[in-house]
């Protein structure tokens, strides 16, 4: 955990930045991950019983729901993954075993610590990898006593001189493209999956490190520049300095105290109320995420991992269904329930322009490569935004993400051909309208292109 904690105002503003409207979510989303913060500073003796306010966010698609828990993980620095409710099937039938989302936690965690080490450690392995690319490229000499036996003259201080010399000369870069002989690992055994009903399913097993202690590795000599040699040699110098059971050790922690679960399409698994069919099989997903989210024990390859006090946030569009269709057990489970609002034109034209990645602001970027400078009137954004709430309400409502569809149609010629002479293009209201308008007005041709 961060050792200065946002404030529920700060994380808002965090969240501000990226997604438009949606107060009562952020807010929402804001005070949960706050209480984390809180439960650590608690007393010891009660730190156990604070259970985490799991929330279920409720709303259509495309409204904001998986970017505002996305935006949560990367403010808390918090092992954070999504799941889709839909893709889980009970234990027995065809489909992926629930604990497979903690599972996919700890190995998000494990990388995100090891990412994290390894800022620290670069210096040290940019040194190591220097002197491992100097003794290939100049082997130190011989020993005195080795010098003497083959009655030769103990090498000079030359030696040292001339790997100065070397050194400098490999951190300018100057030596890039001379080759270098290098003994990489080679792989004797693949990776195997193991599938079994006990939910062990994904626990990889290289065979090459079961039996490492009574199978030599073998090696196989590469010839490859000093570039691609640095390149290599550092992700070794890396991997010697991580210490793993410390990262483990972390992870596993991290994963336990602050790691956020997002289950999307959780209304996908509401049965409305028959005793057969696939509804058997909704029910049974939902019993089987209830002791997850209860607190349970789950085995990972890296050790036990105990749910009780990780944040699930939960989303589903709920169409034709509530939250109170869900099994009593895990209603109880999720005690925050926000509903997020339908976005309008004035939300999708600030969706256009606002947030730090506002999709205009992308599409400068990748004709910036071209070396095109591209503007949007306000007009043109304006017309861009009211397009898409129209689609959205004569076709599927699927929220900002019609955005997406209609800028790449606006812009296709000029995605496909930049201009050459024309260094500078304005996306105007009227062009919007040429580009747009046919398409708009015939309704069978947008449900295709829109």
């Amino acid at each position: 955990m961060k050792e200065t904690y946002p404030t529920p105002a700060e994380i808002v503003a965090h969240l501000d930045k990226y997604v438009i409207g949606q107060d009562k979510a952020k807010k929402s989303v804001a005070i949960a991950l706050r209480n984390r913060w809180r439960r650590q500073q608690a007393a010891e003796d009660i730190r156990g019983e604070i259970t985490p306010n799991n929330i279920i966010l409720i709303g259509p698609t495309g409204v904001g729901k998986t970017e505002i828990a996305r935006r949560l993980a990367d403010l808390a620095e918090a092992p954070f993954i999504k799941v889709e409710a839909s893709k889980f099937t009970e234990v027995g039938y065809v489909g992926r075993d629930v604990e497979s989302m903690v599972r996919d936690l700890v190995d998000i965690a494990v990388n995100m610590l090891k990412t994290e080490k390894s800022k620290h450690l670069e210096k040290k392995a940019a040194e190591n990898t220097t002197d491992h690319l100097l003794d290939l490229l100049l082997p130190p000499p011989p020993t005195k006593t080795m010098a003497l036996q083959a009655n030769a003259e103990p090498p000079a201080d030359t030696f040292e001189k001339s790997r100065e010399r070397l050194r400098q000369k490999l951190l300018e870069g100057r030596l890039d493209s001379r080759e270098v002989e290098l003994d990489t690992p080679q792989t004797q055994f693949p990776v195997v999956e193991i599938f079994s009903p006990m939910g062990m399913e994904e626990l990889g097993v290289n065979f090459q490190e079961m039996f490492s202690g009574l199978i030599p590795k073998r090696t196989k000599r590469r010839k490859m520049s000093v570039a691609d040699a640095r390149r290599y040699l550092h992700g070794e110098e890396l991997n010697k300095l991580i210490n793993m059971d410390e990262v483990i050790a972390e992870a596993l922690e991290r994963v336990q105290e602050s790691g956020i679960v997002f289950v999307d399409e959780i209304d996908k698994v509401v049965s409305d109320g028959a005793k057969s069919g696939p509804d058997v099989s909704r029910e049974g997903v939902q019993r089987d995420i209830l002791p997850i989210v209860e607190g349970c024990g789950v085995m990972t390859k890296y050790g036990m991992v105990h749910t009780d006090h990780i944040l699930f946030i939960a989303a589903g569009a709920f169409h034709g269904s509530k939250p109170s269709d869900l099994i009593p057990e895990l209603q109880g489970r999720f005690p925050i329930r926000v509903e997020l609002d339908s976005l309008t034109a004035r939300d999708f034209e600030r969706i256009l322009t606002e947030p730090k990645t506002a999709l205009v602001k992308q599409y400068q970027a990748l004709l910036d490569t071209e070396g095109v400078h591209l503007v949007f009137s306000e007009g043109g954004t304006r017309k861009i935004a009211e397009y898409a709430e129209r689609v959205n309400t004569e076709s599927e409502n699927i929220g900002a993400r019609r955005l997406h569809t209609i800028m790449t149609t606006l812009l296709e010629d000029i995605l496909y051909a930049p201009p050459t002479t024309k260094k500078r293009l304005t996306v105007t209201e009227k062009m919007v309208e040429r580009n747009l308008a046919d398409i708009i007005e015939n309704e069978d041709l947008s449900r295709y292109i829109l």
